[in-house]
């Protein structure tokens, strides 16, 4: 999966996965429609991403877990995503009207 690295000290959004996650591959699928800065970290090749995930999900590896900053969403949703993004890092959130995924194609949901 990609990695976006900001060098100008911005907030990212930190996406840990593993592979064969179907929950993984949705969220990734529909983080490409929206503009944000992303990092993504395979729990299976980083002992550290894995200890992460474990400290905020319960003892599991349950992926995708997010992390806006340091606030961490266990398999959010992109609308959940999105509403963390503007309440944490909203330096990096995209427009409000910006739609996403199908709806945005579909006629009358301008």
């Amino acid at each position: 999966m990609t990695e976006y690295n900001t060098t100008d000290g911005t907030t990212t959004v930190d996406v840990y996965w593993r592979p064969g996650c179907p929950f993984c591959m949705m969220l990734h699928a529909k983080l490409k429609t929206v503009d944000l800065p992303v990092r993504e970290f395979n729990i299976w090749e980083d002992p550290d991403a894995a200890a992460k995930v474990r400290s905020v999900a319960g003892g599991n590896e349950t992926v995708p877990t997010v992390f806006v900053g340091e606030h961490a969403l266990v398999n959010p949703s992109l609308k959940e995503l999105l509403s963390a993004v503007r309440t944490y890092a909203p330096e990096i959130a995209p427009p409000e009207s910006e739609r996403t995924g199908l709806r945005r194609w579909l006629p009358g949901s301008h």
